[in-house]
């Protein structure tokens, strides 16, 4: 799976590719790192303040180093105290002000950042053709517009700066210690090869946990989107017991994958602390053995006490940031893969208008989803202008391809599509798609309202031409029972409303859209005989006044075409109306023996 490639910890050229979201706020990401310097700075101020403390006024020492402003402090012990208590807290509020608005704008930039990069994703979702999503699982797509950027949200947000923050207090500590000390210095440092080896040992364990706990991840995201789109299945054939045991075993493995990381933290942390402890065990030895023998003051040794803590805490930090900027790393690996996906259906870049009201031609089509098994086979023939074909076949003959070829969302491989005699690979695809109207067998309908699903964001559709085009249908006998009309919401799926209104709704917004071109795909299978009845004056007003292409399923549209196309094994093998092709007796004739006849005696019952 590609949840389970974790990449490198970091990677220069993705994390350069990232940077790019956060350029348009440049401003605020400068500001935040200037308040971060002042919050390092301060963190330094602390021990200093004590040290000067300790040695000018508590046990006062007459070769202490001095600061910059101690000669700006009182003699008097108690004066000078209340001075340095004074500049302590301003210190301390200065921090507080500068964490806040750090925070803040690494926060505001960061969601920003990530606004930006969603936007862009679904965009890109939007433009890719249909062979993609045949390619790649849906819950995988939702999942980088989601989950990945919520880590890469975590890495700008907090990640990031804390690293930054994390590395500037690091310097800043070994700056003030070598200053007051290089000899305690280097004994407080002693412990680190150590420290590091810890560290070494838990990014490993960390990593390993980190792989499971993603793979594990995308199997429950998988699984849940799975069974809750199923879940009417699920349910019929009483499934739940099975699917719960099954999810059980998933939910185990990112259970069990995440112990393992709490077990890494677990004796992580308690490592360093017991380490840091050794070391101010070990500074509190060779500092009091200095103090004893008057070559140290006892304001340094206090200093070096708390800039031992200062020391350890960003390493602890820093090694935690460690998963996150992993994470981050292997999700803009595939977020970017995503994005760097081109799609294979596009528009030329000189485009050829799309002829008005032009002839169909499909001229030695050759097609196959994938390699050479081909589904088309030197397919020919002509729809003329105004002409309602009829296409029917077995299942697998080829039908429902040539709608998904006419609208290129997908690209043949041998011969030529014309409409108007210009080949649809020349016309750019918007205004290819928008000559035509589709209404498919399983009607989608958005959450929204009735109108919004009709209209289906084209604003040059009026309320006038909604409500005619559902009156055109026969559906406005049903909007006008509604509470709220064409105002009546709508839930995910279109939830509450039966196959038939939905079908008349598709119906609606086929008519409102005012085609040029039609596709009726299997639209009327679904529906009932009295539903059927219903739709079937509205199919005439569809087809009038366009050139009309119908893969049927029902006798009564096939009977109303102009011409019916028989489709077997990718191929044309009749054409010609009812009559003439019973009269030859063919395989339009064992269709209509074994599907058609029965339809029409209930037709006609």
């Amino acid at each position: 799976m590609e949840e389970e490639v974790i990449g490198k910890a970091y990677d220069g050229r993705l994390m350069r590719r990232l940077l790019t979201y956060m350029r348009p706020y440049k401003a605020p990401v400068a500001i935040s790192l200037l308040f971060m310097l002042g919050s390092s700075a301060v963190q330094i101020l602390g021990p200093l303040l004590t040290k000067l403390t300790i040695d000018k006024y508590l046990v006062p020492n007459a070769h202490a180093g001095r600061l910059p402003f101690d000669s700006w402090l009182s003699a008097n012990p108690w004066t000078g105290i209340g001075q340095i208590s004074a500049i302590y807290l301003g210190a301390i509020l200065f921090g507080f002000v500068s964490d806040f608005f750090q925070t803040y704008l690494m926060q505001w930039t960061g969601q920003r950042a990530m606004f930006d990069l969603r936007r862009q994703l679904m965009e890109h979702l939007q433009r890719l053709d249909i062979a993609y999503y045949d390619r790649n699982p849906v819950g995988r797509l939702i999942t980088r517009v989601t989950t990945d950027v919520d880590v890469l949200n975590d890495l700008f947000a907090s990640g990031l700066v804390t690293i930054i923050g994390d590395v500037m207090m690091l310097f800043f500590v070994l700056i003030a210690m070598f200053r007051l000390s290089p000899g305690l210095s280097l004994v407080l440092l002693t412990v680190m090869p150590v420290v590091v080896l810890v560290t070494i040992a838990f990014r490993r364990a960390v990593a390993n946990s980190y792989r499971r706990i993603r793979v594990a991840v995308a199997k429950i995201n998988s699984y849940i989107q799975e069974h809750i789109t199923g879940i009417v299945v699920v349910q019929l054939f009483n499934r739940e017991r099975g699917s719960k045991d099954e999810f059980e075993k998933v939910n185990r493995e990112h259970m069990i994958a995440f112990k393992d990381s709490i077990n890494a933290y677990g004796w992580f942390y308690p490592a360093v602390e017991f380490l840091s402890m050794l070391a101010l065990a070990m500074l509190l030895s060779y500092g009091g053995w200095r103090v004893l023998s008057g070559a140290m003051t006892i304001g340094v040794v206090v200093a070096f006490f708390q800039y031992g803590l200062r020391f350890f805490r960003p390493i602890q930090d820093l090694s935690d940031k460690y998963n996150v900027l992993q994470g981050a790393m292997a999700a803009s690996e595939r977020i970017f893969k995503l994005l760097d996906t081109q799609p294979g259906v596009v528009s030329p870049e000189t485009t050829v208008p799309t002829p008005p009201d032009g002839a169909i031609e499909f001229d030695g089509v050759w097609f196959a989803y994938k390699d050479e098994d081909w589904v088309l086979r030197d397919l020919s023939f002509r729809i003329e202008p105004g002409e309602t074909i009829a296409v029917v076949g077995h299942t697998g003959a080829g039908k429902t391809t040539l709608s998904n070829l006419l609208l290129r969302f997908y690209d043949i491989q041998q011969g030529s599509i014309r409409i108007g005699g210009v080949d649809i690979r020349r016309m750019n695809l918007q205004e290819l798609r928008r000559n035509f109207a589709v209404v498919l067998q399983d009607s989608y309908l958005f959450t929204g309202t009735l109108a919004s699903n009709i209209r289906l964001g084209t604003d040059r559709i009026s309320d006038d031409t909604i409500e005619r085009s559902a009156e055109q249908v026969n559906l406005i006998d049903y909007v006008r029972t509604l509470p709220e009309g064409f105002d009546q919401p709508v839930r995910e799926r279109g939830q509450g409303y039966s196959t038939g209104q939905k079908q008349l709704i598709s119906f609606a917004r086929a008519l409102a859209h005012d085609p040029k071109y039609l596709i009726l795909d299997e639209a009327t299978s679904s529906v009932d005989t009295e539903t059927e009845l219903r739709v079937r004056e509205a199919l005439g007003r569809l087809v009038t006044g366009r050139t009309s292409i119908v893969i049927a399923h029902r006798l009564s549209t096939i009977q109303r075409a102009d011409r019916i196309f028989v489709m077997h094994k990718g191929r044309l093998r009749e054409s010609g109306t009812h009559q003439e092709l019973l009269a030859a007796r063919g395989i339009y004739w064992k269709l209509y023996q074994l599907q058609y006849k029965e339809q029409e005696f209930a037709a006609a019952g």
